[in-house]
């Protein structure tokens, strides 16, 4: 029987390059897993992932999108979003109703009972959020949000 020896102990996030020494890209990418995860678990119970929340979250910011324009402000592909779109139909979430001037293009709207699902799931999320920037100053505050704002500009705005 071969014995197996054990590889290199892998860091914890925080720790080598999970750290303050990896590089920028990984750091987004892990940070972003990890606030997706904690964002899972609290809407878990309310039956939203965070896609849909996403989705709901542009739909009540911008009113009347199709569906091509939610998935490039949600982040998402067409499909992804058509999707969540039609789970969101099923559960009463959403309405399509006929764009008024295209014939063949749908809008989308959020129903009341969307509307209260999201302000229920927005509560969680604001939490989430102030945990996030919990020890930071306003102006660091802002400073991030302008540095992640420019990261999505100069790569093209994220769009799939």
């Amino acid at each position: 029987m071969v014995k197996k020896t054990p590889g290199p102990a892998v860091p914890r996030p925080g720790e080598g390059k999970r750290g303050e020494d990896g590089y920028i890209g990984y750091l987004l990418r892990q940070a972003g897993g990890a606030y997706r995860l904690r964002t899972e678990r609290a809407l878990a119970d309310l039956a939203v992932t965070p896609p849909q929340f996403a989705v709901l979250t542009m739909l009540v910011a911008y009113p009347g999108l199709s569906g091509a324009d939610l998935a490039r402000l949600a982040v998402l592909t067409p499909q992804t979003v058509s999707v969540i779109v039609a789970n969101l139909e099923k559960a009463g979430s959403v309405v399509r109703q006929p764009h008024p001037v295209h014939g063949r293009i749908q809008t989308l709207e959020v129903t009341e009972g969307g509307k209260a699902l999201l302000a229920q799931s927005r509560e969680r999320v604001q939490r989430l959020e102030a945990q996030l920037v919990a020890g930071l100053t306003a102006e660091e505050q802002r400073t991030i949000r302008r540095w992640l704002a420019a990261v999505a500009v100069e790569g093209g705005g994220a769009e799939p």
